[in-house]
């Protein structure tokens, strides 16, 4: 479901028939095993700790832009390639 906020009145329309829910999908593990980095290493390299990247590579914790982008730009990647919507 999408909120559209306009003139402070708040309009819901639904995107899908029952809502939209779309879950967050990630590559940070094949990608961090690629390029051979321990978990340690890239939460390092992008000012996070060791268990945010354990929960990222679990799926229980979305990062916030500037973290997706700063793992993106570790790995060379686009961030589209890192990190994408799946159908839930």
């Amino acid at each position: 479901m999408f909120i559209i906020i306009y003139n402070k009145n708040i309009i819901v329309s639904k995107a899908l028939e029952g809502g939209c829910r779309l879950g967050l999908i990630n590559h940070v593990r094949e990608l961090r095993a690629r390029d051979r980095l321990s978990q340690s290493e890239l939460a390092q390299m992008i000012g996070a700790s060791r268990q945010t990247i354990a929960m990222i590579e679990r799926g229980d914790y979305a990062p916030s832009v500037v973290l997706a982008l700063k793992i993106a730009v570790i790995f060379k990647e686009p961030v589209e390639r890192v990190f994408a919507l799946d159908d839930a």
